[in-house]
């Protein structure tokens, strides 16, 4: 490890997908523990949110410990609704144990976490195209299977279980 502490993986994981379990995984490259934000977490059952907090916070933890990621290494957090802003950023590192950087390519969050004086690491790139939560959703309310090959198996064994899948058809097709 090269002795650096903490960083911040902020997001919604809608669902946790494989490129967010390559961002984890290159985290712990560099940092000694990972506090992983779970953002949004007082929306769900909406298709832009499907899922409740606690619902990703249990596919995320169970996808780490399937890929062999040691959770003794991982801190999870949530944060309620809110706009993202200078006092925002300020309010998220507030929120969690002391953090010496934020890991994120969205350049908006970047921004903001800059301004508030925050390091930002950013993680290799992955294909955006398929590891997006808006396609995987989309995918899911088309009953497509594709999706499960975008997420960790443990997630996708989840969202079956919770009736995820279901969740998402009926959502999008009220919306």
């Amino acid at each position: 490890m090269a002795g650096k502490h903490r960083a911040l993986f902020f997001g919604r994981f809608q669902p946790f997908h494989n490129g967010h379990l390559g961002v984890v995984q290159w985290t712990l490259q560099h940092y000694d523990e990972i506090v992983i934000m779970v953002g949004m977490a007082s929306e769900s059952h909406t298709f832009h949110n499907p899922f409740t907090a606690g619902e990703r916070i249990w596919m995320i933890r169970e996808a780490l410990r399937e890929a062999g990621v040691p959770l003794d290494r991982v801190i999870t957090s949530c944060l309620p609704t809110m706009e993202v802003h200078v006092g925002c950023a300020l309010y998220v590192v507030k929120m969690v144990p002391p953090v010496e950087a934020i890991v994120t390519r969205n350049p908006v969050l970047a921004q903001v976490f800059r301004d508030a004086g925050l390091r930002v690491e950013e993680p290799p790139s992955y294909d955006r195209s398929k590891y997006r939560g808006e396609h995987i959703r989309r995918l899911i309310a088309e009953g497509n299977p594709e999706w499960r090959r975008l997420v960790p198996p443990a997630v996708a064994r989840i969202i079956e279980e919770i009736r995820g899948d279901l969740r998402i058809r009926a959502i999008s097709r009220r919306d």
